[in-house]
Protein backbone atom coordinates (compact mmCIF):
# COMPACT_ATOMS: atom_id res chain seq x y z
CA UNK A 1 0.00 0.00 0.00
CA UNK A 2 1.14 3.66 -0.79
CA UNK A 3 1.63 5.52 2.59
CA UNK A 4 -1.61 6.90 3.63
CA UNK A 5 -2.60 9.36 6.69
CA UNK A 6 -4.86 7.90 9.71
CA UNK A 7 -7.42 10.65 8.59
CA UNK A 8 -7.25 9.39 5.00
CA UNK A 9 -7.93 6.10 6.02
CA UNK A 10 -10.76 7.11 8.82
CA UNK A 11 -12.24 9.19 5.63
CA UNK A 12 -16.38 9.27 5.68
CA UNK A 13 -16.27 7.69 9.16
CA UNK A 14 -18.55 10.10 11.70
CA UNK A 15 -18.70 7.30 14.09
CA UNK A 16 -15.24 6.79 14.62
CA UNK A 17 -12.57 9.13 16.81
CA UNK A 18 -9.00 9.71 16.32
CA UNK A 19 -6.71 10.32 19.43
CA UNK A 20 -3.37 12.12 18.93
CA UNK A 21 -2.39 12.99 15.37
CA UNK A 22 -4.70 12.17 12.30
CA UNK A 23 -1.66 13.19 9.89
CA UNK A 24 0.55 10.39 11.20
CA UNK A 25 1.50 8.37 8.26
CA UNK A 26 0.59 4.61 7.82
CA UNK A 27 2.56 2.17 5.31
CA UNK A 28 1.04 -1.01 6.49
CA UNK A 29 -1.57 -2.77 8.39
CA UNK A 30 -1.61 -5.53 10.70
CA UNK A 31 -3.58 -7.75 13.30
CA UNK A 32 -1.10 -9.88 14.50
CA UNK A 33 1.10 -7.91 16.48
CA UNK A 34 4.32 -10.27 15.31
CA UNK A 35 3.65 -8.44 11.78
CA UNK A 36 3.83 -5.40 12.35
CA UNK A 37 6.75 -3.19 11.15
CA UNK A 38 7.60 0.66 11.90
CA UNK A 39 5.01 2.48 10.39
CA UNK A 40 2.20 0.50 10.50
CA UNK A 41 -1.29 0.17 11.67
CA UNK A 42 -2.32 -2.49 14.58
CA UNK A 43 -5.57 -3.42 13.85
CA UNK A 44 -6.86 -5.08 17.71
CA UNK A 45 -9.32 -7.62 16.92
CA UNK A 46 -11.53 -9.65 19.11
CA UNK A 47 -11.22 -13.19 18.42
CA UNK A 48 -12.36 -17.09 19.86
CA UNK A 49 -9.02 -17.81 21.45
CA UNK A 50 -7.29 -14.17 21.82
CA UNK A 51 -8.54 -10.49 22.29
CA UNK A 52 -5.96 -8.40 19.78
CA UNK A 53 -6.11 -5.75 22.73
CA UNK A 54 -4.52 -6.99 24.94
CA UNK A 55 -1.61 -7.39 22.41
CA UNK A 56 -0.72 -3.53 21.62
CA UNK A 57 1.71 -3.24 23.91
CA UNK A 58 3.97 -6.03 21.44
CA UNK A 59 2.73 -3.57 18.68
CA UNK A 60 3.77 -0.84 19.90
CA UNK A 61 7.07 -2.44 20.62
CA UNK A 62 7.84 -3.21 17.24
CA UNK A 63 7.21 0.41 15.68
CA UNK A 64 3.52 0.84 15.25
CA UNK A 65 2.72 4.06 14.04
CA UNK A 66 -1.20 3.99 15.43
CA UNK A 67 -3.61 1.37 16.64
CA UNK A 68 -7.24 0.45 15.84
CA UNK A 69 -9.30 -0.16 18.60
CA UNK A 70 -12.54 -0.65 20.59
CA UNK A 71 -11.51 1.33 23.59
CA UNK A 72 -9.02 3.86 24.97
CA UNK A 73 -5.46 2.22 24.99
CA UNK A 74 -2.61 3.77 27.20
CA UNK A 75 -0.06 3.57 25.13
CA UNK A 76 1.21 7.35 23.82
CA UNK A 77 1.03 6.80 20.09
CA UNK A 78 -2.17 7.76 17.89
CA UNK A 79 -5.74 5.51 18.57
CA UNK A 80 -8.63 5.16 15.66
CA UNK A 81 -11.42 4.02 18.06
CA UNK A 82 -14.13 2.31 16.65
CA UNK A 83 -16.89 0.52 17.68
CA UNK A 84 -16.04 -2.93 16.02
CA UNK A 85 -12.57 -3.24 14.99
CA UNK A 86 -12.99 -6.20 12.74
CA UNK A 87 -15.83 -5.08 10.49
CA UNK A 88 -14.39 -1.61 9.96
CA UNK A 89 -10.86 -2.94 9.57
CA UNK A 90 -12.96 -4.19 6.16
CA UNK A 91 -13.52 0.01 5.71
CA UNK A 92 -9.81 0.84 6.62
CA UNK A 93 -8.32 -1.96 4.30
CA UNK A 94 -10.75 -1.19 1.06
CA UNK A 95 -9.24 2.56 1.65
CA UNK A 96 -5.96 1.48 2.31
CA UNK A 97 -5.59 -0.84 -0.99
CA UNK A 98 -7.79 1.69 -3.30
CA UNK A 99 -10.44 -0.91 -3.62
CA UNK A 100 -8.51 -3.28 -6.03
CA UNK A 101 -12.18 -5.26 -6.74
CA UNK A 102 -12.96 -2.07 -8.92
CA UNK A 103 -10.51 -3.11 -10.88
CA UNK A 104 -11.61 -6.84 -11.61
CA UNK A 105 -14.07 -8.87 -11.75
CA UNK A 106 -14.34 -10.91 -8.05
CA UNK A 107 -15.77 -14.23 -8.17
CA UNK A 108 -17.32 -15.30 -5.16
CA UNK A 109 -18.10 -19.00 -4.71
CA UNK A 110 -19.81 -20.32 -1.69
CA UNK A 111 -20.91 -23.64 -0.34
CA UNK A 112 -20.48 -26.31 2.41
CA UNK A 113 -19.32 -28.65 -0.14
CA UNK A 114 -17.57 -27.99 -3.81
CA UNK A 115 -16.19 -24.59 -3.13
CA UNK A 116 -12.43 -25.76 -4.12
CA UNK A 117 -13.21 -27.85 -6.92
CA UNK A 118 -15.64 -25.07 -8.45
CA UNK A 119 -13.19 -22.66 -8.41
CA UNK A 120 -10.24 -25.11 -9.97
CA UNK A 121 -12.93 -25.53 -12.85
CA UNK A 122 -13.67 -21.94 -12.97
CA UNK A 123 -10.21 -20.84 -12.77
CA UNK A 124 -8.92 -23.13 -15.58
CA UNK A 125 -11.67 -22.86 -18.12
CA UNK A 126 -11.06 -18.51 -17.90
CA UNK A 127 -7.48 -19.68 -17.94
CA UNK A 128 -8.07 -21.78 -21.20
CA UNK A 129 -9.64 -18.45 -22.89
CA UNK A 130 -6.69 -16.12 -22.09
CA UNK A 131 -7.92 -14.52 -18.86
CA UNK A 132 -5.04 -13.82 -16.48
CA UNK A 133 -6.48 -15.43 -13.03
CA UNK A 134 -5.80 -15.10 -9.19
CA UNK A 135 -7.54 -17.31 -6.71
CA UNK A 136 -7.84 -17.41 -2.80
CA UNK A 137 -9.08 -20.22 -1.30
CA UNK A 138 -8.55 -23.76 1.41
CA UNK A 139 -6.06 -24.95 -0.69
CA UNK A 140 -3.82 -21.78 -1.73
CA UNK A 141 -3.53 -18.44 -3.17
CA UNK A 142 -2.25 -17.59 -6.44
CA UNK A 143 -1.75 -14.30 -7.66
CA UNK A 144 -1.54 -14.32 -11.52
CA UNK A 145 1.30 -16.93 -12.33
CA UNK A 146 2.69 -17.25 -8.76
CA UNK A 147 1.07 -19.75 -6.40
CA UNK A 148 1.30 -19.76 -2.53
CA UNK A 149 0.40 -22.75 -0.41
CA UNK A 150 -1.06 -21.43 3.09
CA UNK A 151 -1.29 -22.98 6.01
CA UNK A 152 -4.03 -20.29 7.76
CA UNK A 153 -6.91 -22.55 8.21
CA UNK A 154 -8.80 -19.75 6.81
CA UNK A 155 -9.77 -20.42 3.76
CA UNK A 156 -11.65 -16.66 3.80
CA UNK A 157 -8.36 -14.91 5.11
CA UNK A 158 -9.05 -11.82 6.83
CA UNK A 159 -10.54 -8.50 5.27
CA UNK A 160 -6.79 -6.63 4.83
CA UNK A 161 -5.59 -9.84 3.59
CA UNK A 162 -8.05 -9.77 1.30
CA UNK A 163 -7.65 -6.63 0.13
CA UNK A 164 -4.02 -6.60 -0.03
CA UNK A 165 -3.72 -10.15 -2.09
CA UNK A 166 -6.38 -8.28 -4.99
CA UNK A 167 -4.33 -5.19 -5.21
CA UNK A 168 -1.17 -7.41 -5.80
CA UNK A 169 -3.79 -9.27 -8.53
CA UNK A 170 -4.29 -5.77 -10.25
CA UNK A 171 -0.56 -5.27 -10.15
CA UNK A 172 -0.17 -8.17 -12.03
CA UNK A 173 -2.59 -7.71 -14.81
CA UNK A 174 -5.12 -10.27 -13.19
CA UNK A 175 -8.47 -9.38 -14.60
CA UNK A 176 -10.69 -12.08 -12.57
CA UNK A 177 -10.03 -12.98 -8.79
CA UNK A 178 -11.87 -16.32 -7.50
CA UNK A 179 -12.53 -16.65 -3.86
CA UNK A 180 -13.92 -19.43 -1.47
CA UNK A 181 -16.28 -16.99 0.51
CA UNK A 182 -17.72 -19.00 4.24
CA UNK A 183 -19.78 -18.54 6.04
CA UNK A 184 -17.91 -17.36 8.28
CA UNK A 185 -16.19 -14.89 6.15
CA UNK A 186 -19.27 -13.44 5.07
CA UNK A 187 -20.66 -13.54 8.78
CA UNK A 188 -17.40 -11.81 9.94
CA UNK A 189 -17.10 -8.79 8.00
CA UNK A 190 -13.81 -10.26 5.55
CA UNK A 191 -15.35 -9.66 2.62
CA UNK A 192 -16.81 -6.65 3.51
CA UNK A 193 -16.08 -3.48 1.01
CA UNK A 194 -15.11 -6.42 -1.74
CA UNK A 195 -17.37 -5.54 -4.91
CA UNK A 196 -18.34 -9.14 -6.33
CA UNK A 197 -19.38 -9.19 -9.68
CA UNK A 198 -20.36 -12.83 -10.14
CA UNK A 199 -21.79 -14.99 -6.62
CA UNK A 200 -21.80 -18.92 -6.89
CA UNK A 201 -23.05 -21.51 -4.78
CA UNK A 202 -23.07 -25.36 -4.43
CA UNK A 203 -25.28 -25.93 -1.84
CA UNK A 204 -25.52 -25.74 1.60
CA UNK A 205 -25.97 -29.15 3.93
CA UNK A 206 -25.29 -29.37 7.93
CA UNK A 207 -22.00 -27.32 9.26
CA UNK A 208 -20.27 -24.97 11.32
CA UNK A 209 -23.71 -25.07 13.71
CA UNK A 210 -21.34 -24.31 16.63
CA UNK A 211 -20.59 -21.01 15.26
CA UNK A 212 -24.08 -20.45 13.68
CA UNK A 213 -25.97 -22.42 16.01
CA UNK A 214 -29.04 -22.73 13.56
CA UNK A 215 -28.83 -23.80 10.07
CA UNK A 216 -31.48 -20.95 9.16
CA UNK A 217 -28.87 -18.45 10.37
CA UNK A 218 -25.76 -20.70 8.57
CA UNK A 219 -28.22 -20.10 5.17
CA UNK A 220 -28.74 -16.76 5.83
CA UNK A 221 -24.55 -16.11 6.15
CA UNK A 222 -24.33 -17.64 2.76
CA UNK A 223 -27.20 -15.48 1.41
CA UNK A 224 -24.88 -12.17 2.14
CA UNK A 225 -22.96 -12.88 -0.67
CA UNK A 226 -25.79 -12.31 -3.44
CA UNK A 227 -27.37 -9.54 -0.88
CA UNK A 228 -24.42 -7.72 -2.22
CA UNK A 229 -24.12 -8.67 -5.82
CA UNK A 230 -27.41 -7.83 -6.11
CA UNK A 231 -27.08 -4.61 -5.10
CA UNK A 232 -24.03 -4.08 -7.23
CA UNK A 233 -26.42 -5.37 -10.39
CA UNK A 234 -23.90 -8.87 -10.75
CA UNK A 235 -24.66 -12.14 -11.78
CA UNK A 236 -25.66 -15.11 -9.32
CA UNK A 237 -25.30 -18.29 -10.22
CA UNK A 238 -27.37 -20.90 -8.22
CA UNK A 239 -27.89 -25.04 -7.63
CA UNK A 240 -31.58 -26.16 -7.97
CA UNK A 241 -30.96 -29.04 -6.48
CA UNK A 242 -30.44 -28.37 -2.94
CA UNK A 243 -32.71 -26.70 -0.50
CA UNK A 244 -29.86 -24.41 0.85
CA UNK A 245 -29.21 -23.47 -2.32
CA UNK A 246 -32.06 -22.45 -3.36
CA UNK A 247 -32.45 -20.78 -0.10
CA UNK A 248 -30.32 -17.43 -1.37
CA UNK A 249 -32.60 -17.18 -4.36
CA UNK A 250 -34.81 -14.04 -2.64
CA UNK A 251 -32.05 -12.06 -2.21
CA UNK A 252 -31.06 -12.21 -5.94
CA UNK A 253 -33.53 -9.96 -6.93
CA UNK A 254 -31.60 -7.06 -8.01
CA UNK A 255 -28.45 -9.80 -10.11
CA UNK A 256 -28.30 -8.48 -13.82
CA UNK A 257 -29.48 -12.06 -13.87
CA UNK A 258 -29.71 -15.36 -12.07
CA UNK A 259 -28.68 -18.65 -13.57
CA UNK A 260 -29.44 -21.60 -12.25
CA UNK A 261 -28.16 -25.39 -12.72
CA UNK A 262 -29.72 -28.60 -11.92
CA UNK A 263 -28.93 -32.60 -12.70
CA UNK A 264 -32.97 -33.16 -12.75
CA UNK A 265 -34.84 -30.12 -12.80
CA UNK A 266 -35.62 -29.17 -16.16
CA UNK A 267 -36.65 -25.62 -15.62
CA UNK A 268 -32.90 -25.03 -14.64
CA UNK A 269 -31.09 -22.76 -17.64
CA UNK A 270 -27.84 -25.89 -17.27
CA UNK A 271 -29.45 -29.27 -16.96
CA UNK A 272 -26.92 -32.45 -17.02
CA UNK A 273 -27.54 -35.43 -18.30
CA UNK A 274 -24.89 -37.97 -16.86
CA UNK A 275 -24.65 -41.06 -19.90
CA UNK A 276 -21.19 -42.44 -18.73
CA UNK A 277 -19.26 -42.49 -15.59
CA UNK A 278 -16.59 -44.04 -13.87
CA UNK A 279 -13.26 -44.01 -12.82
CA UNK A 280 -12.08 -41.91 -15.94
CA UNK A 281 -14.90 -39.23 -15.37
CA UNK A 282 -17.85 -38.56 -16.83
CA UNK A 283 -19.59 -37.87 -20.01
CA UNK A 284 -23.62 -36.71 -21.25
CA UNK A 285 -24.85 -34.37 -22.52
CA UNK A 286 -25.55 -30.32 -21.03
CA UNK A 287 -29.15 -28.64 -22.11
CA UNK A 288 -28.64 -24.46 -21.72
CA UNK A 289 -30.48 -22.17 -23.00
CA UNK A 290 -32.22 -24.54 -25.76
CA UNK A 291 -29.43 -26.21 -27.14
CA UNK A 292 -27.65 -29.44 -26.11
CA UNK A 293 -24.17 -29.69 -25.75
CA UNK A 294 -21.97 -33.11 -25.81
CA UNK A 295 -20.01 -32.76 -22.36
CA UNK A 296 -16.75 -34.86 -20.46
CA UNK A 297 -15.21 -33.96 -17.40
CA UNK A 298 -12.45 -36.15 -15.84
CA UNK A 299 -13.66 -35.41 -12.64
CA UNK A 300 -14.92 -38.40 -11.24
CA UNK A 301 -18.78 -38.60 -9.48
CA UNK A 302 -22.10 -37.26 -9.93
CA UNK A 303 -21.21 -34.57 -7.72
CA UNK A 304 -18.52 -33.22 -9.61
CA UNK A 305 -21.13 -32.84 -12.72
CA UNK A 306 -22.60 -30.76 -10.26
CA UNK A 307 -19.88 -28.89 -9.43
CA UNK A 308 -18.95 -28.80 -13.15
CA UNK A 309 -21.98 -26.78 -13.52
CA UNK A 310 -21.81 -24.32 -11.25
CA UNK A 311 -18.01 -23.50 -12.93
CA UNK A 312 -19.93 -23.18 -16.40
CA UNK A 313 -22.42 -21.16 -15.14
CA UNK A 314 -19.79 -18.69 -13.40
CA UNK A 315 -18.19 -19.16 -16.64
CA UNK A 316 -21.20 -17.29 -18.70
CA UNK A 317 -21.33 -15.07 -16.30
CA UNK A 318 -17.76 -13.95 -17.25
CA UNK A 319 -18.28 -14.22 -20.62
CA UNK A 320 -16.98 -17.06 -21.61
CA UNK A 321 -18.78 -18.88 -24.47
CA UNK A 322 -20.06 -21.81 -24.06
CA UNK A 323 -18.20 -23.93 -26.29
CA UNK A 324 -15.16 -23.03 -24.71
CA UNK A 325 -16.16 -23.48 -21.65
CA UNK A 326 -17.11 -27.14 -22.57
CA UNK A 327 -13.50 -27.64 -24.22
CA UNK A 328 -11.50 -26.37 -21.25
CA UNK A 329 -13.97 -28.85 -18.93
CA UNK A 330 -12.45 -32.19 -20.93
CA UNK A 331 -9.66 -31.23 -19.54
CA UNK A 332 -9.77 -29.95 -16.23
CA UNK A 333 -6.83 -31.36 -13.97
CA UNK A 334 -6.96 -33.11 -10.59
CA UNK A 335 -7.81 -30.61 -7.41
CA UNK A 336 -5.11 -31.18 -4.24
CA UNK A 337 -6.53 -33.95 -2.04
CA UNK A 338 -9.52 -34.47 -3.73
CA UNK A 339 -10.03 -38.00 -4.74
CA UNK A 340 -6.47 -38.38 -4.89
CA UNK A 341 -5.28 -42.19 -5.58
CA UNK A 342 -3.07 -43.64 -3.50
CA UNK A 343 -1.24 -45.94 -5.70
CA UNK A 344 2.11 -48.29 -4.42
CA UNK A 345 1.13 -51.39 -6.44
CA UNK A 346 -0.68 -52.76 -3.54
CA UNK A 347 -3.88 -54.91 -4.31
CA UNK A 348 -6.98 -52.73 -3.27
CA UNK A 349 -8.11 -48.86 -3.56
CA UNK A 350 -6.83 -45.98 -1.77
CA UNK A 351 -8.15 -42.57 -1.90
CA UNK A 352 -7.60 -39.62 0.03
CA UNK A 353 -10.40 -36.90 0.17
CA UNK A 354 -11.56 -33.99 2.04
CA UNK A 355 -15.07 -35.34 2.31
CA UNK A 356 -16.01 -34.13 6.52
CA UNK A 357 -19.48 -33.27 6.54
CA UNK A 358 -22.22 -36.01 6.67
CA UNK A 359 -23.42 -34.62 3.35
CA UNK A 360 -19.73 -35.31 1.77
CA UNK A 361 -19.26 -38.45 3.07
CA UNK A 362 -22.65 -39.81 1.49
CA UNK A 363 -21.91 -38.93 -1.74
CA UNK A 364 -17.74 -40.38 -1.40
CA UNK A 365 -19.38 -43.56 -0.16
CA UNK A 366 -22.22 -43.99 -2.55
CA UNK A 367 -19.52 -42.96 -5.89
CA UNK A 368 -16.97 -45.34 -4.09
CA UNK A 369 -19.74 -48.62 -4.17
CA UNK A 370 -20.69 -47.65 -7.68
CA UNK A 371 -17.19 -48.33 -8.58
CA UNK A 372 -15.51 -50.96 -6.72
CA UNK A 373 -19.21 -52.81 -5.95
CA UNK A 374 -17.41 -56.22 -5.54
CA UNK A 375 -15.00 -55.10 -2.98
CA UNK A 376 -15.66 -53.81 0.90
CA UNK A 377 -15.54 -49.99 2.06
CA UNK A 378 -13.23 -49.41 4.58
CA UNK A 379 -13.43 -45.83 5.75
CA UNK A 380 -11.11 -43.67 8.01
CA UNK A 381 -12.34 -40.74 9.22
CA UNK A 382 -12.87 -38.22 11.88
CA UNK A 383 -14.27 -34.46 13.13
CA UNK A 384 -12.56 -31.27 13.92
CA UNK A 385 -12.91 -30.08 17.10
CA UNK A 386 -14.51 -26.65 18.25
CA UNK A 387 -16.17 -27.62 14.82
CA UNK A 388 -20.55 -28.78 15.07
CA UNK A 389 -20.33 -31.47 17.20
CA UNK A 390 -24.25 -32.00 16.87
CA UNK A 391 -22.79 -33.82 12.97
CA UNK A 392 -20.92 -36.02 15.08
CA UNK A 393 -22.95 -38.79 15.32
CA UNK A 394 -24.23 -37.96 11.84
CA UNK A 395 -21.17 -38.78 10.66
CA UNK A 396 -21.03 -42.07 12.28
CA UNK A 397 -24.37 -42.75 11.16
CA UNK A 398 -23.43 -42.29 8.26
CA UNK A 399 -20.55 -44.16 7.97
CA UNK A 400 -21.54 -46.97 9.36
CA UNK A 401 -24.36 -47.18 6.89
CA UNK A 402 -22.51 -46.97 3.88
CA UNK A 403 -18.81 -48.88 4.25
CA UNK A 404 -18.52 -52.28 5.35
CA UNK A 405 -16.00 -50.93 8.03
CA UNK A 406 -15.48 -47.76 10.11
CA UNK A 407 -12.25 -46.51 11.70
CA UNK A 408 -12.68 -43.60 13.56
CA UNK A 409 -9.65 -41.37 14.06
CA UNK A 410 -8.84 -37.39 15.48
CA UNK A 411 -8.76 -35.09 12.59
CA UNK A 412 -8.01 -31.70 14.30
CA UNK A 413 -8.97 -31.89 17.77
CA UNK A 414 -7.50 -28.41 18.84
CA UNK A 415 -8.43 -28.15 22.85
CA UNK A 416 -10.88 -30.64 22.61
CA UNK A 417 -10.20 -33.98 23.94
CA UNK A 418 -9.50 -36.11 21.13
CA UNK A 419 -11.35 -39.87 22.61
CA UNK A 420 -14.57 -38.16 23.33
CA UNK A 421 -14.67 -36.57 19.77
CA UNK A 422 -14.34 -40.28 18.80
CA UNK A 423 -16.84 -41.60 21.12
CA UNK A 424 -19.38 -39.03 20.05
CA UNK A 425 -18.93 -40.43 16.27
CA UNK A 426 -18.92 -44.13 16.86
CA UNK A 427 -21.95 -43.60 19.11
CA UNK A 428 -24.06 -42.87 15.81
CA UNK A 429 -22.30 -45.73 14.22
CA UNK A 430 -23.41 -48.36 17.03
CA UNK A 431 -26.87 -46.76 16.97
CA UNK A 432 -27.31 -47.94 13.33
CA UNK A 433 -25.53 -51.54 13.97
CA UNK A 434 -21.86 -51.28 14.20
CA UNK A 435 -20.63 -53.71 16.25
CA UNK A 436 -17.48 -52.58 18.11
CA UNK A 437 -14.01 -54.15 17.47
CA UNK A 438 -15.70 -55.67 14.16
CA UNK A 439 -17.23 -53.05 12.23
CA UNK A 440 -16.29 -49.86 14.23
CA UNK A 441 -12.73 -49.33 15.48
CA UNK A 442 -11.65 -46.71 17.64
CA UNK A 443 -7.97 -45.54 17.23
CA UNK A 444 -6.61 -41.73 18.41
CA UNK A 445 -3.57 -41.61 16.61
CA UNK A 446 -4.36 -41.03 12.80
CA UNK A 447 -1.21 -43.03 11.84
CA UNK A 448 -2.05 -45.80 13.36
CA UNK A 449 -5.91 -46.02 12.13
CA UNK A 450 -4.39 -45.55 8.71
CA UNK A 451 -2.33 -48.67 9.49
CA UNK A 452 -5.07 -50.53 10.66
CA UNK A 453 -6.90 -49.97 7.48
CA UNK A 454 -4.31 -51.37 5.55
CA UNK A 455 -4.45 -54.40 7.89
CA UNK A 456 -7.72 -54.95 7.06
CA UNK A 457 -7.77 -54.81 3.42
CA UNK A 458 -8.21 -57.46 1.08
CA UNK A 459 -7.91 -57.94 -2.63
CA UNK A 460 -10.55 -55.72 -4.15
CA UNK A 461 -11.59 -52.96 -1.24
CA UNK A 462 -11.13 -49.83 -1.02
CA UNK A 463 -9.90 -47.32 1.76
CA UNK A 464 -11.22 -43.98 1.93
CA UNK A 465 -9.12 -41.91 4.11
CA UNK A 466 -11.23 -38.66 4.79
CA UNK A 467 -11.34 -35.32 5.93
CA UNK A 468 -7.58 -34.10 5.47
CA UNK A 469 -7.26 -34.17 1.87
CA UNK A 470 -4.92 -31.68 0.91
CA UNK A 471 -3.90 -30.33 5.13
CA UNK A 472 0.01 -30.15 5.95
CA UNK A 473 -1.04 -30.47 9.51
CA UNK A 474 -2.62 -31.71 12.08
CA UNK A 475 -4.22 -29.29 15.38
CA UNK A 476 -3.96 -30.48 18.24
CA UNK A 477 -4.11 -28.41 21.78
CA UNK A 478 -3.44 -25.38 19.89
CA UNK A 479 -0.31 -26.87 18.04
CA UNK A 480 -0.05 -28.13 13.99
CA UNK A 481 1.77 -31.09 14.14
CA UNK A 482 3.32 -31.92 10.48
CA UNK A 483 1.03 -34.07 8.37
CA UNK A 484 0.30 -35.29 4.65
CA UNK A 485 -2.21 -37.96 4.50
CA UNK A 486 -0.95 -39.10 0.87
CA UNK A 487 2.75 -39.67 2.36
CA UNK A 488 1.70 -41.51 5.26
CA UNK A 489 -0.45 -44.20 3.15
CA UNK A 490 2.61 -44.10 0.99
CA UNK A 491 5.29 -44.78 4.12
CA UNK A 492 2.64 -46.94 6.10
CA UNK A 493 2.53 -48.92 2.74
CA UNK A 494 6.12 -49.55 1.78
CA UNK A 495 6.49 -50.91 5.25
CA UNK A 496 4.07 -53.77 3.84
CA UNK A 497 6.06 -54.35 1.24
CA UNK A 498 4.47 -52.11 -1.10
CA UNK A 499 7.16 -49.84 -2.84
Amino acid sequence: MRPRTLAELAAGKSDWRIIGDSQTPISDIQYDSRLVTPGALFAALRGGYVDGHDFVASAVERGAAAVMVEREMPVDLPQLITSHSRADLANVAAQAFEKPSHELRAIGITGTDGKTTTSYIVDHILRSVGRQTGMIGTVSVRIGGETVDHETRQTTPESVDIQRLMRQMVQVGVTEAILEATSHGLDLHRLDHTRFAIATITNITQEHLEYHRTIEAYWRAKALLFERVSTTGGDAVVNLDDAGARSVLPYCGGCRRTLTYSLVDESADLRAEITESGLGGSTGRIYAFGTTYPFSTPLVGTFNVSNSLAALGTAIAAGVEMEDALTALATVPPVPGRMTTVDAGQPFGVIVDYAHTPESLDKVLRLLRTLRPDGRLIAVFGSAGERDPIKRPIQGRVVAELADIAVITNEDPRFEDAESIIGEIAAGAIEVGAIDGETVHCVVERREAIALALDLAQPGDTILLAGKGHERSIIWNGVKHPWDEATVAYEELARRGWA
